[in-house]
């Protein structure tokens, strides 16, 4: 077959890149084309995305394209981060830039909202669990200090449905991103509108959601003007990145735990349909949606963040070293001495956290860590530890022990993290892709183009195309010993 070309824009947190992915029939072969920061600005007070300046970049990275040998790409699809919107009026033009998840708008919502819903009804309804940075929380921030917008708002749209918008004029709104809003009905895969009415929220501005794989349209005319001699079909791919990421998931078999690993660890399992109970509730699970109408039945964990705000609190002083040193001062530290729990909320800020993770053991009755070395040991036995608890709380839901798990995302960059998953899993861990975003985002524009014939196959052609990493338990005893003290010291 003649060699498909499909361009990926992948927007994290802190930067984004465009990424061409060519397919050969069996393979996809990538190549990044652009990398560009993702820089939130405060202004007036409110913590913003600079949206238009994110749309720039990503003309760039199409006219890059256009300036090349991948001017013939057939596609292009947008993944970001979760929960975030933006409002257009009457006119289709902008109100604002979108507000970034972690503005202190959000303060407070959680208890109001469910004042207005119980959170065990809101859960049953909706399947998500509770992060004050959900859609959902950030509208009641709007309701009730911004109430103007709503009157002037015609539609709402998800940062890469909006981006969308930008390319193609189309307004839709793409089903695993609009899932992480807290506000679809989890087994109708639609917007829950009687929720939404309880809350006070103007119906109108939700769009229709369309599944993954569902095309926008073609580029507009002044924007084919600025990017050059491309004619891509826009394509509403898994357009959350973890939706995108487990597109990419080479697993063996239909039941598997993935983790896509990076800044954020979201470890779960796909399923058919919302898995909602009271277990599911009681242990904040979430449902949130995948592509060909699946589940990602999973839950947030803090992940490398602790080591990355580690690395630059010690380079503020001076101590600069890099991630492969850390590792190995890490390797030289005692095991299992040191635990926190990943999710303290002490250690979600940005700071001196090598400081709070020696208080945190301090005041555990742990002793305290002094070495670098000592302190990232801790912090990646916290992390396998919690990622046990997690896969014992799947095995326990589920009702069986899934087999093995698939880490994919840069975090597989971290060897020693995934054997130590294995070890504490008991289980084996199969790593990579590294690129699974992009692979994902790519897959299911050939899925749409009719070139990969569905998700199974889409699958099968990520691990023709990738160099899988393979990890099995050792030292299970030991890890076994360590999780009980990582219960009491953690008291999860």
């Amino acid at each position: 077959m003649k060699k498909l070309k499909m361009l990926a824009i992948d927007l994290g947190a802190s930067s984004g890149r465009g990424i061409v992915g060519t397919f050969d029939g069996e393979k996809i072969e990538l190549n990044e084309n652009h990398r560009f920061s993702n820089d939130p600005v405060i202004s007036a007070g409110q913590f913003n995305w600079d949206i238009l300046r994110i749309f720039h970049e990503i003309k760039n990275s199409m006219r890059n394209c256009a300036l090349s040998d991948d001017k013939d790409i057939a596609s292009m699809g947008i993944d970001t981060w979760g929960v975030d919107f933006g409002f257009l009026d009457s006119r289709g033009h902008l109100l604002g830039n979108p507000a970034h998840y972690r503005d202190e708008r959000n303060i407070g919502m959680t208890d109001y909202s469910f004042g207005i819903v119980p959170r065990d009804e809101l859960y049953r309804r909706t399947g998500i669990q509770t992060l004050d940075i959900n859609s959902l929380f950030q509208l009641l921030a709007v309701k009730k200090d911004t109430p103007e917008l709503f009157d002037v708002a015609k539609d709402m749209l998800f940062i890469p449905d909006l981006l969308n918008y930008f390319l193609t004029g189309k307004k839709q709104t793409e089903y695993t991103i609009a899932s992480t809003s807290q506000l679809l009905d989890a087994f109708a895969r639609n917007w829950d509108y009687s929720l939404i009415e309880k809350y006070g929220l103007p119906k109108h501005i939700f769009r229709d959601i369309v599944m993954p794989g569902t095309a926008c349209g073609k580029l507009l005319p002044q924007v084919k003007e600025e990017v050059g001699d491309i004619d891509p079909t826009v394509i509403s791919v898994a357009s959350h990145d973890t939706g995108s990421a487990v597109v990419a998931v080479p697993a063996k078999s239909d039941k598997f735990i993935f983790i896509s690993s990076g800044t954020w660890s979201i470890m779960g399992t796909e399923t058919k349909e919302p898995i909602i109970s009271e277990k599911s509730s009681e242990y904040n699970f979430t449902n949130e949606g995948g592509y060909g109408r699946t589940i990602r039945f999973s839950k947030n964990i803090t992940g490398l963040w602790l080591e990355q705000e580690s690395r630059r609190q010690w380079a503020r002083e001076g101590k600069k070293y890099s991630y492969d040193e850390l590792s190995d001062m890490a390797l030289t530290a005692k095991p299992l001495q040191f635990f926190i729990n990943p999710d303290d909320p002490r250690f979600g800020v940005p700071g001196n956290l090598p400081k709070r993770i020696a208080e945190y053991c301090k005041e555990t009755g742990q002793g305290t860590p002094e070495t670098m070395g000592e302190i990232v040991r801790c912090i990646f036995d916290s992390i396998a530890l919690r990622y046990r608890w997690t896969v014992d709380k799947i095995d326990e839901i589920c009702g069986e022990k899934i087999p093995a798990i698939n880490i994919v995302g840069g975090g597989t960059k971290e060897k020693m993290l995934s054997q130590f998953a294995s070890n504490a899993c008991a289980r084996p861990v199969y790593t990579g892709p590294v690129e699974a975003t992009a692979l994902g985002n790519i897959a299911a524009q050939a899925i749409s183009l009719g070139e990969i014939k569905d998700l199974a196959e889409a699958r099968e052609v990520v691990a023709r195309s990738t160099d899988m990493g393979q990890f099995f338990p050792t030292d299970t005893q030991a890890w076994d010993d360590g999780y009980e003290r990582f219960l009491k010291v953690t008291k999860l």
